[in-house]
């Protein structure tokens, strides 16, 4: 599938975008409050891309109108900042970032709460971050990509939670999306082979309730079927000999959950 296998600067580039890209999530996070409007969420990450030397690497991408996808309550993924669309009490809502440094991706998003929200939001959420870690565990050169798949939809199914089977992670470096398509649902001991130098995307949509999901009529906003809750965790990892080095955990660490309301 010419999958590339990134080496010396290549990977220097590599983790200067992810930390950029996990430092513009976790200033996103610090300002997240109710009434704050998801075309809010698309300045700040304009603006804070930009402090960074970077650039929005979802604006434009196949006519994506915006710089960060916004995925609240019972979006899957894809979701457009708008101006009338203010955050509430007790959403969760999936903030996506990708930038662009230096020729090079970083691609991460995290689920936040907004003020209180009720046990089944905390649940999702909570199993959503633990899928994604799941992923990441068997990740290391050797492994199959249908390890991470079946490593996930195992959790999930076990907290009475479905994994979103349209949708995956990928490839990425010099592009934002290319091969491998990293499905998120899986029979260990099939698909590709991983090798070190891959990078990927492991990131998780998980739903409340049914697996199944829609596109809305603008093309891009995915919803869940049956209307239940949805979340997502993603990181960017490199594939190496020991596992896997997470390229998006930024500095400190990651963003917190738990917002004040």
């Amino acid at each position: 599938m010419g999958i590339p296998l990134l080496k010396g600067t290549e990977l220097d580039r590599l983790r200067l975008a992810g930390k950029a890209a996990a430092g513009t999530l976790a200033y996103i996070a610090s300002r997240l409050a109710p009434g704050v409007a998801t075309a809010d969420i698309d300045a700040w990450v304009r603006e804070d891309t930009a402090r960074r030397g970077g650039q929005p690497s979802q604006l434009g991408y196949h006519g994506f109108p915006a710089a960060v996808c916004t995925s609240r309550n019972q979006v899957v993924c894809h979701g457009i900042p708008r101006p009338d669309e203010r955050l509430a009490p007790g959403d969760i809502i999936n903030v996506d970032v990708t930038t662009c440094l230096n020729g090079f991706h970083g691609d991460t998003s995290a689920t936040f709460f907004i003020g209180e929200v009720s046990a089944e939001a905390r649940h999702v959420v909570d199993v959503a971050r633990r899928c994604r870690d799941a992923g990441l565990a068997v990740v290391r050169h050797g492994a199959r990509l249908g390890d991470i798949g079946a490593a996930i939809e195992d959790l999930a199914r076990a907290e009475g939670c479905s994994v979103v089977r349209e949708f995956g992670g990928h490839g990425i470096g010099r592009q934002m999306h290319g091969p491998p398509h990293v499905p998120h649902v899986g029979r260990r001991g099939t698909g590709i082979t991983l090798r070190s130098g891959m990078v990927l995307t492991i990131e998780p949509m998980v739903n409340l309730g049914r697996p199944e999901v829609r596109v809305l009529p603008d093309g891009w906003t995915v919803v869940t079927e049956d209307g239940s809750l949805s979340a997502q965790f993603e990181h960017t990892v490199l594939v190496t000999h020991e596992g896997c080095e997470v390229l998006t955990l930024g500095e400190p660490g990651e963003p917190t959950l738990a917002l004040p309301g």
